[in-house]
């Protein structure tokens, strides 16, 4: 950081200092609402979410094979697979726009292709099954079918989108050519690697398996035994770890966790405690910004509502599953069908949280260009929907 530069951050505290309004009521339970956002995060996602997916990440750096991810993941592979396997990788991770960040990056670094990569940034969270589900239930089976239809196809046009744009990119962030790489031969049978990634998504799922409404059904029952299950996956990820992996990969596996515990998290943290501040947690919306301005907004299904939404929900933070509730609020409210589709597809998949860690991965250009495009599909994407229902 140059001289001139810590000059002015010295300066912006001094002021924000100097001019905070402490003895207003509504800054004072924005400011509260920033800190009970970060702690309801601390203790709702991280041990349960994030946690896992700081480790999943580590075990795809260290035991994926740059060439193996370059094979099937990089910008000379497969179309068909790359972005098959990239756009669909959200039905079986029950996560969050930061909780997918580690992960994303672990892809990323390793050498996936811009595409594929982006697919898989913007899939992950936006094409989970239960909240797919849980959307067709409560706001109804159309929205529901549009989110994932919606979802699954913006994964793969973002991902093209973003490869057409950037197709000078070399693997892992640098500009260049790109030469093809065979796989590797692996170094144990490919079924002990696939137990061991399947016994840790397994844990990452069943951890973070939230409570439905209704007090029967599959998924209620699931949740009565989702810490035994978590628990079992999880002995499962010890056994195999310690079984068919070296002690030295071991090593290598905590290190690069630890690694991508260092990137996100205080960027995590700081952009929740900003989320929080200027608009609430989910269930209180007493942020700075009044959510009566938002219901207002996005009333309707015309251009301007849903652009707001889109925009709206890309700055907002969604803990898995809660967009559908606060949707299900705003509807009552008389937002439009439109918008409410605009923001399940941006919402989910965006946050400010995210945007601060996606841009410390892949640079401010690419991050803006990637919100660019959910924003303005998103907007499309609503203006059809609300013009047909």
């Amino acid at each position: 950081m140059k001289e001139w530069h810590k000059l002015l951050l010295i300066l912006g505290i001094f002021l924000a200092a100097y001019w905070m309004p402490l003895d207003h009521a509504g800054f004072q339970n924005a400011l509260m609402e920033a800190f009970w956002m970060v702690q309801e995060y601390a203790r709702e996602h991280i041990l349960t979410c994030l946690i896992p997916a700081f480790f999943i990440a580590g075990a795809i750096a260290s035991f994926l094979s740059k060439e193996s991810v370059m094979h099937y993941l990089g910008p000379q592979a497969n179309r068909w697979i790359s972005y098959s396997v990239a756009s669909v990788s959200g039905t079986i991770l029950a996560v969050c726009s930061c909780t997918v960040l580690p992960l994303f990056a672990g892809i990323y670094k390793r050498g996936a292709g811009i595409g594929p990569a982006s697919a898989f940034l913007y899939s992950g969270p936006a094409i989970n099954i239960l909240a797919i589900v849980l959307t067709a239930r409560v706001l109804g089976p159309e929205l529901g079918l549009a989110r994932a239809v919606g979802a699954v196809l913006f994964s793969i046009l973002i991902g093209l989108t973003m490869e057409v744009l950037f197709r000078r990119e070399k693997p892992g962030g640098g500009e260049g050519g790109f030469v093809r790489m065979e796989a590797p031969a692996p170094r144990r049978p490919g079924w002990q690697s696939l137990l061991f990634f399947v016994a840790m998504v397994m844990v990452l799922i069943f951890a973070a398996w939230g409570k439905p409404s209704e007090s029967v059904g599959f998924f209620n029952y699931v949740h009565s035994v989702h810490w035994w299950l978590a628990g079992l996956s999880l002995v499962l990820v010890l056994y195999s770890s310690f079984r068919w992996y070296s002690g030295e990969e071991r090593k290598e596996w905590i290190g690069e966790t630890w690694t991508f515990m260092k990137l996100i998290l205080p960027l995590l943290f700081l952009g929740v405690l900003a989320a929080g501040f200027l608009l609430g947690r989910p269930e209180s919306n007493a942020g700075i910004l009044p959510m009566e301005w938002v219901q207002k907004l996005v009333g309707g299904n015309g251009l301007g509502a849903n652009l707001f939404a889109s925009v709206a929900g890309a700055f907002m933070y969604f803990a898995t599953l809660t967009e559908v509730p606060i949707l299900q609020g705003l509807m009552g409210a008389g937002m439009g069908k439109g918008p409410a589709l605009a923001l399940l597809l941006a919402g989910p998949a965006l946050s400010l949280p995210n945007m601060l860690v996606i841009r410390s991965i892949m640079g401010t250009k690419k991050t803006v260009v990637y919100l660019l495009i959910v924003v303005v599909m998103s907007t499309m994407a609503g203006i059809v929907y609300g013009s047909i229902f």
